[in-house]
């Protein structure tokens, strides 16, 4: 367990993975074991979505590449690489075309491996600053490599009656509930406030939307997205990739209490 230290605000992260973000005591993320979902926070990459419906299989340049819901990513492991008192760096790297052990499988999913024919370095770095904690995404791979990426985190919900405020609207938890398992949909939005108990905002870089989950009334999961995979037919989710180029593809979240 890695731990981030300010002088209001303590995070901890295990094995990469944002398990707790207390600032003045309270509690912002959700609890593993809690009702809701298994995990606290994830990636989505390289595609966002499901792809039941494709076969598992998801077109691009190189072919057809063997995928699960919200990609291989999530199956990779952590390495710390770097650690300080409010900071701590983790990286994945995947070599092309190497099979991956599919964890849904065969309960959830028909396919015990997943591939990906593209090689990849994925850093996540955290950065807490007095009530704010950076989270950033450096994605490094071979030129013109098809990726969407996603941050899933889930945040602990007190009240009743929730709510969220993006783009100058309000939006209750019964309209994310109402929406199911799709996610609700937050077009053209850079920044949200989640109003509860105590209220907090999280800022993106790079991504441009979000969308938001959940199936129970004492978490919600806010996520930002470069692409919405709903708004297309699965077997058309290589419409919403975007590409490598010379440089590394960087996104942001900033989480503020």
């Amino acid at each position: 367990m890695v731990q981030l230290k300010s002088k209001s605000a303590t995070v901890d992260i295990d094995a990469g993975e944002l398990v707790s973000f207390l600032v003045d005591g309270h509690e912002l993320i959700h609890q593993k074991g809690s009702p809701g979902w298994r995990n606290a926070d994830t990636e989505m990459f390289p595609i966002i979505g499901p792809v039941n419906e494709a076969g598992y299989h998801v077109q691009v340049p190189r072919g057809n590449a063997v995928q699960d819901q919200h990609g291989l990513l999530r199956e990779l492991e952590y390495q710390l690489i770097s650690q300080a008192g409010d900071a701590a760096v983790f990286v994945k790297k995947y070599q092309a075309g190497t099979p991956v052990n599919n964890s849904k499988y065969p309960e959830k999913s028909p396919k015990p491996r997943l591939m990906w024919p593209y090689g990849f370095g994925f850093e996540k770095s955290f950065l807490l600053k007095g009530n704010t904690l950076e989270i950033s995404f450096i994605i490094s791979g071979e030129r013109d490599m098809p990726f969407m990426l996603g941050y899933h985190p889930a945040f602990k919900l007190y009240t009743k009656t929730p709510t969220l405020v993006a783009n100058e609207r309000e939006i209750s938890l019964d309209e994310v509930l109402d929406v199911g398992s799709r996610a609700y949909q937050v077009k053209d939005c850079t920044r949200i406030t989640l109003k509860d108990e105590h209220e907090l905002t999280i800022e993106t870089e790079g991504f441009g939307q979000f969308m938001c989950w959940t199936e129970v009334r004492n978490m919600i999961c806010i996520e930002p997205i470069s692409f919405y995979p709903y708004s297309v037919n699965q077997r058309e989710l290589y419409l919403g990739f975007q590409h490598l180029k010379d440089t590394d593809a960087v996104f942001k979240v900033r989480i503020t209490a």
